[in-house]
């Protein structure tokens, strides 16, 4: 797995071993991250990378230009390779790791909103939805923040019904969800 383009393109991002981690292929990554690039501008913004095992796809907006990114990873052995990438890539100063689950996160108030948040559980986790209604309720998107997550294909159905919307994106086995902040108020 590698960074797809920005400052640190072609940079390698290490994975660990384990049956917890179903990280998102370099060809799913470029595809979203192409499909972002035509609407938000990674300059400064404020990301937060859910379930975020390596930290590829918050590195991926580090390297295009997020200003701080929260990678929120609640088991210690899959994190300490997030927390070997970061320093590996020497981001210290714009990113932060929770070691936490993403419902405990998202569970609190947010003191200062995210314009991008990614969010790439488990494919058969499904407190993805309490997790969008912490995000929902405690006010996590900023005024013209997305929110991505991506699925399985085999979720479609409960998915749809649980998030409300469509998917944006088919990659695959993976579908792309993605949300806005009125989308996700409404």
């Amino acid at each position: 797995m590698r960074i797809i383009a920005g400052k640190y393109k072609g940079q390698t991002v290490k994975f660990p071993k384990s049956k917890l981690v179903r990280p998102t292929t370099d060809r799913n990554k470029e595809a979203i991250f192409n499909y972002l690039n035509n609407i938000i501008d990674f300059d400064g913004i404020y990301a937060l990378d859910l379930y975020a095992g390596s930290g590829s796809l918050g590195l991926e907006a580090i390297s295009r230009g997020a200003q701080i990114t929260h990678f929120v990873e609640k088991n210690y052995r899959v994190s300490s390779v997030l927390r070997e990438n970061i320093s590996r890539l020497k981001v210290e100063s714009e990113s932060k790791v929770f070691h936490t689950s993403c419902f405990a996160f998202t569970a609190v108030p947010c003191n200062k909103p995210y314009d991008l948040i990614l969010a790439d559980p488990p494919f058969f986790k499904n407190d993805i939805y309490r997790v969008i209604n912490n995000i929902r309720v405690n006010k996590y998107l900023s005024k013209d923040a997305l929110l991505l997550i991506e699925r399985s294909i085999q979720t479609r159905e409960e998915d749809i019904s649980n998030f409300g919307i469509e998917p944006a994106k088919k990659l695959g086995d993976s579908l792309i969800y993605i949300y806005t902040r009125d989308q996700l108020e409404n």
